[in-house]
């Protein structure tokens, strides 16, 4: 899976020397996956900043920060002490070793369960944001108000990305998205992205119904080995389907 790319020469490069080398448990199979949609996004005018929520050391958020246009912004927010104080240095030193100019991007020292929706806009400069990350407190609680809060400040046509979606670790997180996905009708499941393994896990990328064809048949094109032709039934809705590896069962 070395040889998956986004198609972002500045992307590729991190994931091809340096993804691996800076700590974290999120799939480069993903990251290229994401690499690709971010890219898809500026072809198509889609404009905004990005953020993550939970970021540690920003193995993943720096490959999104990567592909952000001129003008974008990185928020990456955690809560930067676990498992030392020395957690933000890290994300600054690697995102400069990266390539990753310090002012396009903000470490935000912040306990996302306690930001409210106004503060969050109002870090944003009341600007939109075309990609959001999620990989903070893997709770359901936490996980419903993360979802709320990207929900308040994702662009009309941006992707929600989650993390560590069907973990044998976090069986229940599910829950909290079928909450969300009743609640708000117009959101959609697009993508699924497979594991990689027991610790780089599944994501689900999620957008409005009305987005769904920016980007569906783009990302089956570009990754048809990876297609997985079945797809997911998600609330009686069809989602695309990414794997490393898209076999069916043998049933013979």
């Amino acid at each position: 899976m070395n040889d998956i790319a986004s198609g972002h020469a500045a992307i590729d490069r991190y994931l091809a020397d340096g993804y691996s080398r800076v700590r974290g448990m999120s799939s480069r199979f993903a990251a290229a996956i994401c690499g690709h949609v971010i890219r898809r996004q500026t072809e198509q005018g889609i404009s905004g900043d990005m953020v993550e929520l939970g970021t540690f050391e920003g193995r993943f958020f720096i490959a999104m920060a990567l592909g952000l246009a001129r003008g974008e912004h990185a928020f990456g927010l955690d809560i930067f002490s676990w498992p030392d104080d020395g957690v933000m240095a890290r994300l600054v030193d690697n995102c400069a070793a990266a390539g990753v100019a310090r002012d396009r991007f903000t470490p935000w020292k912040q306990d996302s369960h306690k930001l409210q929706t106004d503060a969050f806009r109002a870090k944003l400069s009341n600007r939109p944001a075309r990609f959001i990350h999620i990989d903070g407190e893997h709770s359901q609680d936490c996980l419903r108000h993360d979802l709320e809060l990207a929900h308040a400040v994702l662009h009309p046509s941006g992707i929600i990305a989650l993390d560590d979606m069907l973990h044998p670790a976090y069986p229940t997180l599910i829950m909290a998205v079928i909450d969300y996905l009743t609640r708000y009708s117009e959101m959609r499941v697009l993508c699924i992205v497979d594991r990689e393994d027991i610790s780089a896990a599944a994501k689900f990328l999620l957008c409005r119904a009305e987005a769904v064809a920016l980007y569906e048949q783009d990302l089956m094109k570009s990754f048809e080995r990876f297609h997985y032709i079945v797809g997911a039934d998600v609330l009686g809705r069809l989602a695309l389907v990414l794997t490393p590896d898209p076999r069916l069962a043998d049933i013979g």
